[in-house]
């Protein structure tokens, strides 16, 4: 595969993500009620931030050193990802 064909298809993955992201979110909450994009917005990088230690916690069970590391750092986004989710929530 060249490296052209390799980064659009990371590309294709990356606005895939963003799309379902949105959605998940509530992309047409504010286009019905005519309110701001903002709660939208957070609600992605909210997930990102999730996504992120996903994919660490991943990294953890795959790797044979840092594992430690990879570990601490999943668990540490998705615990942020989590408060940050309560308090968007206004349930702290």
């Amino acid at each position: 595969m060249s490296k052209i064909t390799s980064k659009a298809l990371t590309g294709a993955k990356y606005v895939y993500l963003i799309f379902f992201f949105a959605l998940l979110s509530g992309f047409f909450h504010p286009l019905i009620t005519g309110t701001s994009f903002d709660p939208v917005i957070f609600g992605v990088i909210i997930l990102f931030v999730g996504l992120a230690g996903a994919v660490l916690v991943y990294k953890a069970a795959t790797s044979e050193n840092k594992r430690g590391i990879y570990l601490g750092g999943g668990f540490g986004l998705i615990a942020i990802s989590f408060a940050y989710i309560l308090q968007f929530t206004g349930r702290v």
